[in-house]
């Protein structure tokens, strides 16, 4: 399956970055664009993983952050550069997002991107599944296995990368580390911890964008709970229900057979535990 290579979306990625200071709708974009809105629409959702308006709000929202964070501007100041027409509607989309006020954020100075800027050149062209293997990570993975972290960011609050490469290293070393290698690079990647009493929790999962529709999230989960543990249960966290700040990862992961359990908070974000229904692939085969 072909589809629009993401150097065709560059000049809109480069728009949005030059005009982060308002609040630019799909009409608006596309009017600046040779596209129509609903091609536009369509291109950009299936290689960023989420429609281009989304992209543009998180953007605005985890650049306000940085400034917040590093430096003295007043909050008011900040709400109108990131194209907010008052404080009240600036702190309500923020705390919608980072379950903290503009002000909270400031005083724990301790930043994280709600969404870093697209590389056009890292989406591919071509999304057909093919020449496709999982495997176990190794060291010489981890730049790769950083740009795939750093592209589905949205699905992982609270990123602080220092901290995460770290404990990467050590889930590599003990083997717990998988990767779905892709005609010669990276396309997905699982980091994943064995617990007491036989349970597998998945401390990492992602794929990169343009891949989130393709199946490359089912792949590694079979080799995780049918060719590693297949006599394990396994666990994931994930967004609540009904969180503005997910582009649709618990939906996919209760596609995939997953199912809701206890509500957590991890790194004073609010999350639940999903637990992996065995016997949905076949459920899902026969129908």
């Amino acid at each position: 399956m072909k589809r629009q290579s993401g150097i065709a979306i560059a000049p809109v990625i480069d728009l949005i970055e030059s005009r982060l200071h308002e609040n630019l709708d799909l009409h608006t974009i596309a009017g600046n664009s040779n596209y129509s809105k609903y091609h536009l629409h369509r291109m950009f959702t299936a290689l960023a993983g989420m429609p281009l308006h989304e992209y543009a709000v998180r953007r605005r929202l985890t650049e306000a952050a940085r400034t917040l964070v590093f430096s003295d501007m007043w909050v008011i100041e900040v709400a109108a550069r990131y194209g907010y027409d008052t404080q009240q509607s600036f702190t309500a989309a923020f705390r919608d997002m980072y379950k903290m006020t503009p002000v909270e954020c400031r005083k724990r100075r301790n930043f994280y991107p709600l969404q870093n800027r697209l590389s056009p050149r890292s989406l591919s062209e071509d999304t057909a599944m093919y020449h496709e293997k999982v495997r176990y990570a190794v060291k010489e993975d981890t730049d790769g296995w950083m740009k795939v972290v750093r592209s589905a960011v949205d699905g992982y609050p609270c990123l602080d990368e220092k901290d995460y490469i770290c404990r990467l290293q050590n889930y590599i070393a003990k083997g717990c580390g998988t990767v779905l290698a892709k005609d010669g690079g990276i396309a997905g990647v699982m980091a994943f911890s064995v617990r007491p009493y036989e349970n597998v929790h998945i401390e990492y999962l992602a794929v990169l964008p343009q891949y989130r529709k393709t199946g490359l999230y089912k792949l590694l989960i079979d080799h995780l709970a049918e060719e590693l543990f297949p006599e394990y249960d396994i666990s994931i966290t994930t967004y609540r229900e009904n969180d503005r700040a997910d582009t649709g990862y618990r939906k996919e992961l209760e596609r995939l057979g997953f199912s809701g359990r206890e509500l957590l908070t991890e790194f004073g974000y609010p999350t639940q535990r999903f637990v992996y229904q065995r016997g949905h692939e076949n459920e899902s085969t026969e129908r």
